[in-house]
């Protein structure tokens, strides 16, 4: 779903590096366009026909048919199939670029002119006609259907060809067929790919909104019973008002969008893929609590209706129908707590504003950054308060954000330097050997920001590319003449990258390959410790559990699982008796390869998440009767090899699914000496000759005791020292003022400053306490001060503190902050006097 291209998953069959399976396919696609290139985040909701999931429908030709077949097919299908008016329909070409050296598609041209009338058939451009991934790939020209659903009046007041690419909301388009027959280098240089093959995408909402003569997409019946829900809950009709029929469809999109992804095993986040679903989440939450009135999680409350809608064609979204609810549940909770606090830290900000009514585009993008406000919220508020928004300020910090995160991911790959020519996948040998000798296929030169690296593929390899949540191997290339270490083993499409820093002298030459068997061997430990454990959580908790993440390295291994709640100390412990029991009984491994997927079902293989299967898959079996996954990873022979199992922790990771972190082997023993050794400690520490929990216990107590009257003196000395305070305030112009320098800690400062502002009236206080490093400050003052004479503390400490290369805030009637000069003191103290003066 996350991929920016249907076509990525077979780059490597139009590359000429994979044989197809099947020349032609015809499939769905689940897909989001919600950042990058494809990015319609913003639209969704306010047009008809944006949405941030949708469903492409596709056919594919790998070699085999190409644009005459596509063209009339497609032509076919449209008109005599779903009967459109062929009327109503405009089909692009590829006009040609001279940059690229390209002429235009006369073939396409000349192929539809034999279908649609000349007056329906456009020349497009570069940008809408000649379809590419990225920067580079495989790519080529295109034809675009597009369909004319507007009124007959409309139509025959302005022809529709003059609309087409022109974002007309009722021109649109709703199929493309990509011719691929060239690969972008890195260079720009197009090279004609070794076959011609098809890429066609059309959009199912699209189409729906077309047969359904409809001229929204959210009018059709893939959205209107999500928004009679959303409507339902919100106590509105749909149609009535346009804000809130703007965020009826930006939920209902949302909704769709991040209950696939999650059902799909990505979980919201703070980087990455679950960073994206966060974001589009909060999105609809933003929508329904400023347009219409949902101040408590509502969103989770949709799902059993998108299930009913799609749960039968896709049965994911049935399966983890309460994960799904519970992970929203409480993302939303959270964003609205997160919400509030902005709105708060709105409300502050406009007292602040005094006459001014402009709001700095700077604490816009605050707003936007931290609490997540879209522009459009603040916008709103800032109306209702009377001001007006800094856009351009606030467009300039959101650029300066955008240029930071596309550097940040800056990724140059050079092309492919191919030493010899195939279409065979690398061989993988690392099953039965840890040695191999290797050809390189082919490397390229990578750069990022982190720097420089090669990317090399062998004809065969030894080393396992991460994948299934395992770690990829590391180890070397080696010959007579040199030793190249790999860092790393990596998958890309069907592609195993070995990943290294240095490229070999004579890359043509043999080399032997060598994986670091001791980080293998700890690895396999690991794998196999995660499917005992599996086995054992689902025996100890429930057959509820399943696995939605896993890592898998030489250190330790991490497996994310679907739980509710917290294990307690007697669960760990079960579930670490019943894998170390495996571990004693030294299970043999029963490895079984190319096993057809059905018949490792009906053994009752469970699949692991993250892993893609195929017609056959590789199934890994402790004893039949306790674990039997499908895996791709390394294991051992047998459970013994594994030593010890301790669990590290145990804790949430979202609303449903819990993580663990454990060790296996020379980790475990480290980790349960350690252990030992931290409680021989504690017992020396407080002299335990018997019973060391007692001790302990005696120990807390003392200890509480002693804060209690710590804290009787210190309320003591605050009593006294507020006394002597007042006793010595100095009247200046009807004003009581105070300013000492304290030898007192800085969170008393506080409780004494608030005691002393209320004690009297006309009272403005200024404590500071300092150290060699530092100083902290606070400013109070009594209530009538505030009130009669617009002191403001949160304002004038941010001027004191400056004086002192520090800063604060707080409320009107007390302020703290604290600064890094403590040396100038007594240039924060006449600035206090200036302030007060001026007054």
């Amino acid at each position: 779903m996350f991929t920016n291209a249907g076509m990525n998953q077979f780059k490597d069959i139009f590359l000429g590096n994979e044989q197809a399976k099947s020349p032609r396919v015809a499939d769905t696609q689940k897909c989001l366009r919600v950042s990058g290139k494809h990015n319609d985040l913003e639209e969704v909701g306010y047009d008809t026909y944006h949405h941030t999931m949708f469903e492409m429908l596709g056919n594919w030709s790998f070699g085999n048919y190409f644009k005459k077949e596509a063209i009339e097919w497609a032509w076919e299908l449209l008109t005599e199939v779903y009967k459109i008016d062929k009327s109503r329909l405009y089909v692009t070409v590829f006009g040609g670029d001279k940059d690229d050296n390209l002429a235009q598609d006369q073939e396409a041209f000349d192929l539809w002119k034999k279908l649609v009338p000349e007056s329906q058939i456009l020349f497009g451009s570069k940008k809408d006609n000649f379809w590419e991934m990225g920067d580079t790939g495989p790519c080529g020209p295109c034809s675009e259907i597009h369909a004319d659903i507007r009124s007959d009046d409309e139509r025959a007041t302005l022809d529709g060809s003059k609309l087409v690419n022109h974002d007309h909301p009722e021109v649109i388009e709703i199929w493309n067929l990509v011719f691929i027959e060239f690969n972008r280098q890195a260079s720009g240089q197009l090279v004609k790919l070794p076959a011609s093959h098809v890429d066609t995408g059309m959009g199912f909402e699209r189409l729906c909104a077309v047969l359904q003569h409809k001229k929204s997409n959210y009018d059709t019946d893939v959205f209107q019973p999500l928004i009679g829900e959303i409507a339902s809950l919100a106590h509105i009709s749909y149609g009535q008002n346009k804000e809130k029929d703007i965020a009826l469809r930006v939920i209902a999109d949302h909704l769709r969008a991040v209950s696939f992804t999650i059902a799909d095993g990505q979980l919201p986040s703070n980087t990455g893929a679950g960073y994206v679903i966060r974001r589009i989440l909060r999105r609809a939450v933003r929508y329904g609590f400023t347009f219409l009135g949902f101040e408590e999680p509502f969103v989770h409350k949709l799902v059993p209706a998108l299930d009913a809608m799609m749960g039968h064609n896709f049965p994911e979204i049935s399966s983890q129908k309460e994960l799904v609810m519970k992970v929203i549940q409480e993302e939303e909770a959270s964003f609205l707590r997160t919400l509030s606090q902005g709105i708060k830290r709105f409300e502050i900000y406009i007292k602040a504003l005094g006459e001014s009514k402009l709001i700095e585009g700077q604490f816009a993008f605050e707003l936007f950054d931290t609490f997540g406000f879209p522009i459009d919220l603040t916008m709103l508020m800032a109306k209702e308060n009377g001001c007006t928004v800094d856009m351009d300020g606030f467009k300039l910090r959101l650029e300066e954000q955008k240029n930071r995160s596309r550097k940040s991911a800056e990724v140059a790959a050079g092309d492919w330097v191919v030493l010899h020519e195939s279409n065979s996948k690398t061989v993988f040998t690392g099953y039965d050997s840890l040695e191999e000798t290797v050809m390189i296929y082919r490397y390229r030169v990578v750069e990022s920001k982190k720097g420089k690296h090669y990317e090399i593929v062998l004809d065969k390899t030894p080393f396992y590319a991460e994948s299934g949540g395992q770690a990829g191997d590391t180890g070397s290339l080696t010959n007579q003449n040199e030793t190249i270490a790999v860092i790393n083993t990596l998958k890309e499409n069907n592609l195993v990258i070995h990943i290294t820093n240095d490229l070999p002298a004579d890359p043509a030459k043999q080399f032997t390959a060598v994986v670091d068997a001791g980080k293998r061997l700890l690895t396999a430990n690991n794998h196999s410790a995660t499917h005992l454990m599996h086995a054992a959580l689902r025996s100890v908790l429930g057959m509820h559990v399943e696995q939605k993440g896993s890592l898998v390295d030489h250190e330790r291994l991490r497996f994310d699982f679907s739980h509710f709640s917290k294990m307690s100390p007697d669960e760990i412990r079960e579930v670490e008796t019943i894998v170390n029991d495996k571990i004693r009984m030294n299970i043999e491994a029963r490895i079984l390869n190319d096993i057809p997927i059905d018949d490792a079902k009906n053994m009752g293989a469970m699949a692991l998440f993250g892993e893609k299967y195929g017609e056959t898959v590789r199934v890994v079996s402790f004893n039949p009767d306790y674990s039997v996954e499908l895996c791709g990873g390394t294991h051992v022979a047998s459970t013994g090899h594994i030593g010890t199992f301790r669990i590290v922790s145990e804790g949430a990771i979202a609303a449903g699914v819990r993580r663990i972190e454990a060790v296996t082997g020379a980790q475990a023993d480290l980790f349960i000496n350690k252990q030992l050794d931290q409680l021989t400690q504690v017992k020396d520490l407080v002299g335990a000759s018997g019973d060391m929990i007692k001790s302990v216990q005696q120990l807390l107590e003392q200890n509480q005791l002693l804060q209690k009257q710590i804290e009787h003196f210190e309320q003591e000395k605050i009593a006294q020292m507020c006394q002597d305070l007042i006793a010595g305030a100095e009247a200046i112009q009807g004003v009581n003022l105070i300013i000492k320098e304290i030898d007192i800690k800085a969170d008393l400062l506080k409780s004494l400053a608030t005691k002393v502002r209320t004690a009297a009236n006309s009272l403005a206080v200024m404590l500071v306490s300092k150290d060699d490093s530092k100083v902290s400050i606070c400013i109070a003052f009594s209530d009538d001060l505030v009130e009669n004479m617009q002191m403001d503390a949160s304002k004038i400490i941010k001027a004191v503190a400056s004086e002192v290369q520090g800063g604060g805030g707080g409320q009107k009637f007390l302020a703290t902050a604290g600064g890094k000069k403590p040396e100038l003191v007594q240039k924060a103290i006449d600035k206090f006097k200036e302030i007060l003066h001026s007054r």
